[in-house]
């Protein structure tokens, strides 16, 4: 049974964010609902990457994924996961497949398929997705090389074209956007929601900016503390952030929450405390962290990560001429893995012939020798190597052809067709990853 590559999944691309945030899994939830997914029929590895702007399901299938319904089970896998009825996400569905998935995972990696391209964050957590399924024992040679693949990619389009010079990452594009709002931000206070690499990252643009102060508020008051220290910031307990709302100027959140953490009556409040000074508030979460109903405020403005694509359209020019290049690359890596991918089944199917029609030769010799009388060994060795010999050539054309395939010119209906024409079943074959698959490692 032949093997296929299989992406099933949405993204900002499709889907808006009150989807996507829905869909998504928590770190805690990857590994058991891995070990479910790998055990659906048809389906031989599998991972899942799940990040703010994506939930995608990788997968190593049987050959002719469509015809099996694979896509159609891994839909209904996400519906029963995330307990979303299916009707309520199905129209914003993607699926890839073959070459076509594979370099659907190369964009996602080398940050081409981003909603900022070029960001560098998308990397990393398509690493930690992958290794989530290393540790639940759902990836196997398939998935390790095309997921080592896609980061040793990544690192050449970093590398050999100028995207990451050019891009803007999103938490950049949350602080200019606030500087569309206020002319200046030396008198203006900020507060983070959430510490992680977001609000880092956010915090590092803010000092930039020249922001008078920084609250960082986080459920873990000592990592508070130490975020607060790395950029003179004020640490506050997070069950306080009520209190201190109304001293910020600029509030952004990035922090993991099941229920919004600042509500509209919240807003409300803390606006009479500031005279109804104007609020500008960044939602990088998802699941989000305000209330999309504070948007309705006077004075207050409120973007979602969905709304930061329009922030970062100042540079799209410059980062499309890189990613032109980037393509390129990517282009060539899909055509490099893919001629792996194929001699998967090329390899095989080629031992599997030769091994058949050599039993067959050797049978009808030992048939032909017991016919004979008084045969002299050198008599014998003469048949054995004028049939060998004549077996040779007649595979040398069919061998020669599976040998040397052009992987763009559907070379597995030719594999089926051989396998069909000798009757034959390729055995189990081995799939070593090169050493090229160390180097992103």
């Amino acid at each position: 049974m032949g093997r296929d590559i299989l992406i099933v999944g949405l993204s900002h691309h499709t889907a808006p964010v009150a989807v996507r945030e829905r869909l998504g899994f928590s770190q805690a939830d990857l590994q058991p609902a891995l070990g479910r997914l790998a055990g659906l029929d048809g389906v031989h590895e599998a991972a899942i990457v799940s990040t703010c702007n994506r939930v995608e399901v990788v997968a190593c299938v049987e050959e002719d994924a469509h015809a099996h319904g694979l896509d159609a089970k891994i839909s209904e896998f996400l519906a029963a996961e995330r307990k979303m009825p299916h009707a309520e996400f199905a129209s914003h569905l993607y699926a890839h497949s073959g070459r076509e998935g594979v370099r659907h995972l190369f964009r996602v990696a080398s940050s081409l398929d981003s909603m900022v391209v070029g960001e560098p964050q998308i990397l990393g957590q398509v690493k930690d997705h992958y290794e989530e399924a290393a540790l639940a024992g759902t990836s196997g040679s398939v998935l390790h090389r095309v997921f080592h693949r896609a980061f040793a990619v990544a690192k050449r389009v970093r590398t050999e074209t100028g995207i990451a010079g050019k891009a803007v990452s999103v938490a950049s594009a949350a602080v200019d956007l606030a500087g569309t709002i206020f002319e200046t931000f030396d008198d203006k206070t900020a507060m983070l929601i959430g510490a992680g690499t977001m609000s880092e990252l956010a915090a590092r643009h803010l000092k930039s900016q020249g922001v008078a102060s920084v609250m960082i508020a986080t459920r873990t008051f000592e990592r508070a503390v130490a975020v607060a220290r790395e950029f003179e910031g004020v640490p506050v307990p997070f069950d306080r952030v009520a209190e201190y709302l109304k001293l910020a100027d600029v509030v952004i959140g990035s922090a993991a929450a099941t229920e919004y953490l600042v509500t509209s009556p919240l807003v409300q409040e803390v606006l009479r405390a500031r005279k109804q000074r104007p609020m500008f508030f960044i939602d990088l979460a998802v699941p989000r962290n305000f209330d999309p109903a504070i948007n309705q405020l006077d004075n207050v403005y409120l973007y979602d990560i969905d709304d930061l694509a329009v922030a970062v359209a100042g540079n799209v020019d410059e980062r499309e001429r890189e990613a032109v290049r980037a393509e390129a690359i990517v282009e060539e890596e899909v055509g490099r893995f893919w001629r792996w991918f194929e001699s998967l089944e090329v390899v095989p199917t080629i031992v599997a012939i030769r091994e058949k029609v050599e039993a067959i030769r050797r049978r009808e010799l030992e048939k032909a020798l017991a016919t004979l009388k008084d045969q002299a060994p050198r008599h014998r060795e003469l048949l054995d190597s004028l049939t060998s010999s004549i077996v040779n050539k007649i595979l040398h054309t069919p061998i020669s052809t599976l040998k040397h395939y052009d992987d763009r010119d559907g070379t597995l209906d030719l594999i089926t067709s051989a396998r069909r024409l000798f009757d034959v079943e390729p055995p189990s074959s081995a799939t070593d990853d090169d050493e090229s698959d160390k180097e992103s490692t």
